[in-house]
């Protein structure tokens, strides 16, 4: 039968023992909830799920017969492109040239976008940092990497802090920021543009600092 004699011996200790019924319909449920999770379910949402069905059953023991049972969470990709510069939009020089030391608030304004893993899967936030204070002066979450996340961060900024004109405006290159609809955002409340250099880490190290905290 091509078993090994390791396994035949263990065999034998353990074959006069039996599953109780309760055992069994917990870890079939178990296994149904974690497969119709797309494996994405991990022990404290379990046992969310299985008390609500009625079984009596702790996260130590969730997490133990999920060991048993082989189900292991499947991680997400956890990077994600939030900078396209491969695009046609007019591209604006490098006014701030690493100057991230302002004399006063509303001077210079810094902005990027990242990516944070949520109970609702993964969502992306767009910040405004005043590069003075290194306050978020406004932000905004959405499903979408849109030029509408980027237009609602800076309009919340705007709202709360009512800045005179000529503050700069520091990005990256990226579409969201070079569209021409957050352009005109900046036209109509006279703000200067200010873009990173392409490849350039080090344009907007304040934000990115922040962003990897």
């Amino acid at each position: 039968m091509r078993v090994n004699r390791s396994s035949y011996y263990e065999w034998c200790q353990h074959s006069n023992s039996s599953i109780d019924s309760q055992t069994w319909k917990l870890c079939h449920r178990l296994k149904a909830s974690f497969s119709e999770s797309l494996q994405s379910l991990g022990s404290r949402r379990l046992v969310k799920l299985l008390r609500k069905e009625g079984f009596k059953i702790g996260r130590y023991r969730v997490r133990k017969l999920m060991k048993k049972l082989g189900l292991a969470v499947k991680r997400k990709k956890r990077f994600t492109l939030t900078t396209d510069s491969k695009h046609q939009l007019p591209i604006a020089e490098n006014l701030l040239n690493r100057g991230f030391a302002p004399s006063s608030k509303n001077q210079v304004w810094t902005t990027d976008i990242t990516y944070i893993w949520t109970v609702q899967g993964w969502l992306y936030l767009a910040v405004v940092i005043d590069l003075y204070s290194r306050r978020i002066v406004g932000w905004h979450l959405d499903r979408q990497m849109e030029t509408a996340l980027v237009s609602r961060a800076f309009m919340m900024a705007v709202n709360l802090r009512t800045p005179l004109k000529d503050l700069l405006h520091h990005s990256d290159r990226g579409s969201q920021y070079a569209s021409h609809t957050y352009q005109e955002l900046l036209k109509q409340h006279g703000m200067l543009c200010s873009m990173s250099r392409k490849g350039n880490c080090w344009g907007n190290a304040p934000t990115e600092r922040f962003l990897a905290a």
